[in-house]
C-alpha cells in the first residue's frame, strides 16, 4: 500500500505526461534478464585463452612475515605467475580516505585474511593448489581486538605510525553541565553486519599489448578504483581503463577494492587475460563489513518530556585499516542525537585501528548505530516519564528552521512529527484470536515449537535522521554526457555516465529524466565506463539527487541548442519552445516540426558537470559549522512483533514505514528501495552479526551467517510523503538507507515492549531473551 502525497508543482517543473518519465513507474531495462537468469554479472565473464587468478591469505590476525617461498608454487603445472609485494609495480598502498591499505602485505599482517600473494594458473583449482603450495613463515603477535582499550591505552603498540585512532570528533552546543528532572542512561553494542551481497567480488583484466589494462568488474566507483589501480600498476590513468560489467548488490561493500589491483598486476605479468571470482568464504574476508560499536548514552529531560541534554560517546571499531571510518565518526557524531531538538549536547566520537576485520561503508554509513541507540534511549525514557513513546518523539521532533548540534540549521522540510503522526493512523494487526492458531503465523513458524504458549506481543517506534551524499567539504559532483540524434527515423537520446547500476535502479531514473527534458521516447545508457568523467560513488544515497542532477543538466544544454536552432528557422523566442512527445512545440503556434526533421543527420551533444551546494568540515574540537550535510533524510517504522520468551525466537509480524522522498521519481522504485531497506534492517535487528573472536572470524558462510529471507519478512504498509527540498534537481531526497537505519530500533524496541528486558545489544538472539550465558 503506497500513500503518496504530493506538493504542489510550479509550472516550471517537467511535464509528467511523458509516458516512462519523472513520476511514472517504468519497467527496469535490466529486469527481464534478471528475472529470468539471463543478465551477465561480472563472474559470467570469458575471454579466449584466459587465466585464473586467486590470493594467498593471512591465516593470522596479527603476525610478522619472516619469509615468503614461492618456488614450489611457480614449480606447480600449469601456473603461470606467482606474485608478492615485490612484485607491486607502483605504490604498494592505497585507501579511500587514508592511504594505508598495502595491496599485498609487506612487513606485517594486520588482519585475519589480509592479501599476500597471487597466482595465475590455467585452471581455478590449480590456482587454488598452488596457493596450498606457497610457504610463510610468521611470528604472531597477540591482536589488538578491543577498540576502546585501543582508544585510550597508550601502552598498546601501534598497529600504523600515527597511532590507533583514525579520528576523533567531539561536538559540543549548549551548556555541557545542564541538568534536567528525568535522566536515562545505559551503554548500547552493534554487532559487525555484512552486506552479504549474492554476487561475489568477481572481475576480467585484459592487457592491450601495449603496457596498458582494462578491466571489467562490479564496483561502486570506476574512477577510483582507477586511480587507486592505477598508482599501484605505476601507470597513467589512460592506461588503466574501468567498464562496469553486471553487480550483484553492492550497499558499500564495493567501495573499497578488493581483487582490481591484484588482478590486473597478474594480466600485465602473464599477457594473458586474467578473471578472479571469489567465494563466498573469501568474499567474507575480501570486502569491509559494518563497523561494531559500543556507545554510552545519557539523555536528560523535563517532566512533560522536552529534552534538556544528550550526552554520548561513541566507539567504532574500524579494524586493521581506515576505509570510510573517518567518515563513519562525522556522519554519527554529527546524527548522534537523532531528529530531536536537544538544546544541550557533549557528543565525543572515536574511529580506532585493531586486528579486527577492516570495517567500510554499508547501507546507513555512521547513522544506524547510534540510531539504535539514541531511539533505546528515547523509549526509556517514555517508560521513566509515563509517556507514549511516539508522543514523546513527536514533541521534540526537528522541523525546517531547526539547528543541528553541528549549528547547520535545516533550511528544506523536516517532517519528522508527521511521519510518526502517519504511523500511527493505520491499523494495528489483530491479536491472536483463542481458536487454533496456525503455527506458521508464531515464532518458530513451521518448525511447531509453539501453539501460542509463552508467546507475547510488543509494538516498537523509532525515527531517524541521515545524511545524504558526501559531507564536511567534499566536493560532491557526477559527470553526464548526453546525445541526441536520430536512429532509424526517430529521435534517440543516448546518457553516458560513470555512475555505478547496483540494483538500485539507476539506470531507469536517468531514462525517465531524459525522457522529460528531451520529450522522446527512446534513450539509451551506454554502458559505465571510466571514457566519460567521474560520477562518483554509488553510496550515500547521493545518485538520483547528484548524477540526476548531471544528466539533467547534460539534457537541458541538448535542449538548448537545439531549440536555439529552430527559433532561428521558425522567428521564435526560444523561451517559448518547449519538446514534447518527439516535436518541438510553441507556447503561441503549436507544434512546428518533428524533432527527427530538426535534427536530420546532425548530432547534438552535451556534458556536464553537476555539484552539489557546498559543505564544510565541522571543527576538530567543537564540531561546529555552517554546513556539514548538504541534505538530510528522515524514515520511521512501527514494528509488530510476536516474541516466544520460553526459546528466544521473535517473529516480526508487521513493519511499517513512512518516509519522506522529497519527489518520488520512480514511486515503484522508491517502494522497493524501502522494502530492501526494511529487510537489511531486520536482518541487524534479530540475526545478522560476523562473529569474531580474538580477531578471527568464526561464521564466514552462509550457512552461519543469516540473513532474512522471504519467510522472515512481514506485511508492510510504505506511506511515501513528498516534501520537496528546494536545494535538490526535482526536490529528491534519498531513499535508499533511510528506511534500514530505522527498521532496526523499531523492532528491538518492539522487543523490548514485548518482554520488558533491557536490551541493549543488535542483533538480538536468543540468548538475550532468555538470558542464556554464551
Amino acid at each position: 500500500m503506497v500513500v503518496p502525497t504530493s506538493p504542489a508543482r510550479s509550472p516550471q517543473d517537467l511535464d509528467d505526461v511523458i509516458a516512462g518519465g519523472i513520476g511514472d513507474s517504468p519497467p527496469r531495462p535490466d529486469g527481464t534478464l534478471k528475472v529470468r537468469g539471463e543478465f551477465a554479472y561480472s563472474s559470467d565473464l570469458w575471454a579466449e585463452d584466459m587465466l585464473w587468478g586467486a590470493t594467498l591469505r593471512s591465516p593470522h590476525p596479527y603476525a610478522r612475515i619472516v619469509s615468503i617461498d614461492i618456488g614450489p608454487a611457480l614449480a606447480h603445472p600449469g601456473v603461470y605467475a606467482v606474485l608478492t609485494h615485490e612484485d607491486v609495480p607502483g605504490e604498494n598502498v592505497y585507501g579511500l580516505k587514508v592511504a594505508d591499505t598495502p595491496a599485498l602485505a609487506e612487513d606485517v599482517v594486520r588482519y585475519q585474511g589480509e592479501p599476500l600473494a597471487l597466482v595465475a594458473a590455467d585452471h581455478p583449482e590449480t590456482a587454488r593448489r598452488a596457493l596450498e603450495k606457497i610457504v610463510v613463515d610468521y611470528e604472531v603477535f597477540e591482536p589488538i581486538t578491543d577498540p576502546e582499550r585501543a582508544a585510550h591505552d597508550d601502552t598498546l603498540p601501534s598497529l600504523h605510525p600515527g597511532g590507533n585512532v583514525v579520528r576523533h570528533q567531539p561536538i559540543t552546543r549548549g551548556d555541557p553541565n545542564a541538568r534536567a528532572d528525568v535522566v536515562v542512561s545505559d551503554v548500547y553494542t552493534v554487532g559487525m553486519q555484512d552486506q552479504a551481497f549474492l554476487g561475489p567480488e568477481s572481475g576480467l583484466a585484459v592487457p592491450d599489448g601495449d603496457g596498458g589494462v582494462d578491466l571489467f568488474l562490479a564496483t561502486q566507483w570506476l574512477h577510483v578504483d582507477q586511480r587507486q589501480t592505477a598508482r599501484a600498476l605505476g601507470l597513467p590513468l589512460e592506461k588503466v581503463r574501468f567498464t562496469m560489467s553486471g553487480v550483484g548488490g553492492a550497499f558499500g561493500g564495493r567501495e573499497d577494492l578488493s581483487m582490481q589491483i591484484h588482478c590486473c598486476m597478474l594480466a600485465l605479468r602473464t599477457g594473458r587475460p586474467v578473471k578472479m571470482v571469489y567465494n563466498r568464504e573469501e568474499s567474507f574476508f575480501g570486502h569491509v563489513h559494518r563497523h561494531p560499536a559500543k556507545m554510552y548514552y545519557e539523555h536528560g529531560a523535563t517532566r512533560d518530556g522536552r529534552l534538556v541534554y544528550v550526552k554520548a560517546r561513541m566507539y567504532f571499531d574500524g579494524g586493521a585499516y581506515a576505509s570510510k571510518t573517518p567518515v563513519v565518526v562525522g556522519n554519527a557524531t554529527s546524527l548522534g542525537v537523532g531528529p530531536y531538538e536537544v538544546p544541550n549536547v557533549v557528543i565525543e566520537g572515536w574511529g580506532l585501528y585493531t586486528n579486527n576485520p577492516p570495517c567500510g561503508a554499508m547501507r546507513g554509513l555512521g547513522a544506524v548505530q547510534p540510531a539504535f541507540a539514541y531511539e533505546s534511549q528515547m523509549d526509556k525514557l517514555a517508560k521513566a516519564l509515563g509517556m507514549d513513546p511516539a508522543r514523546l518523539r513527536r514533541i521534540n521532533a526537528i522541523a525546517e528552521g531547526s539547528t543541528m548540534p553541528t549549528g547547520q540549521v535545516l533550511d528544506y522540510p523536516a517532517p519528522v512529527a508527521e511521519l510518526l503522526e502517519r504511523l500511527e493512523r493505520l491499523p494495528l494487526p489483530p491479536e491472536h484470536s483463542d481458536d487454533p492458531v496456525d503455527v506458521r503465523e508464531l515464532p518458530g513458524g513451521g518448525s511447531n515449537t509453539t501453539h501460542g504458549e509463552g508467546v507475547v506481543r510488543g509494538v516498537g517506534y523509532s525515527v531517524i535522521i541521515k545524511n545524504i551524499s558526501y559531507a564536511e567539504g567534499a566536493d560532491d559532483y557526477s559527470t553526464a554526457r548526453v546525445r541526441l540524434e536520430v536512429v532509424g527515423g526517430a529521435p534517440v537520446a543516448m546518457v553516458h555516465t560513470a555512475a555505478a547500476e547496483v540494483g538500485q535502479g539507476l539506470v531507469t531514473v536517468q531514462q525517465q529524466i531524459a525522457r522529460s527534458e528531451l520529450g522522446v521516447e527512446r534513450v539509451n545508457i551506454h554502458p559505465n565506463d571510466t571514457a566519460v568523467g567521474d560520477a562518483g560513488s554509488s553510496s550515500a544515497s547521493r545518485q538520483t539527487y547528484i548524477t540526476g542532477g548531471a544528466v539533467r543538466d547534460a539534457c537541458r544544454a541538448v535542449r538548448e541548442v537545439l531549440l536555439a536552432r529552430v527559433a532561428r528557422r521558425f522567428g521564435e523566442d526560444p523561451a517559448d519552445l518547449s519538446l514534447s512527445g518527439g516535436k518541438v512545440v510553441s507556447a503561441t503556434t503549436g507544434v512546428l516540426a518533428d524533432l527527427a526533421d530538426v535534427l536530420g543527420d546532425d548530432t547534438i551533444e552535451q556534458t556536464r558537470e553537476f555539484h552539489h551546494r557546498p559543505t564544510w568540515a565541522m571543527d576538530p574540537v567543537s564540531g561546529q559549522s555552517p554546513r556539514v550535510h548538504v541534505q538530510h533524510a528522515f524514515s520511521a517504522h512501527r514494528a509488530v512483533v510476536d516474541v516466544d520468551t520460553e526459546l528466544g525466537l521473535v517473529k516480526v509480524v508487521r513493519l511499517d514505514c513512512a518516509q519522506d522522498v522529497g519527489r518520488a521519481v520512480n514511486p515503484d522504485a522508491v517502494v522497493g528501495q524501502i522494502h530492501g531497506g526494511s529487510a537489511q534492517g531486520l536482518g541487524l535487528a534479530v540475526m545478522e552479526e560476523i562473529l569474531v573472536r580474538d580477531g578471527r572470524v568464526r561464521n564466514p558462510s552462509f550457512t552461519d551467517y543469516l540473513i532474512p529471507t522471504i519467510v522472515d519478512m512481514p506485511p508492510m504498509t510504505v506511506d511515501v510523503i513528498e516534501r520537496a527540498d528546494p536545494n535538490a534537481p526535482y526536490g529528491v531526497r534519498g531513499v535508499g538507507e533511510p528506511p534500514t537505519i530505522s527498521a532496526t530500533p523499531a523492532i528491538v524496541n518492539a522487543i523490548r515492549d514485548a518482554t520488558g528486558l533491557n536490551l541493549t545489544h543488535t542483533p538480538v538472539g536468543p540468548e538475550h531473551i532468555c538470558r542464556i550465558e554464551p
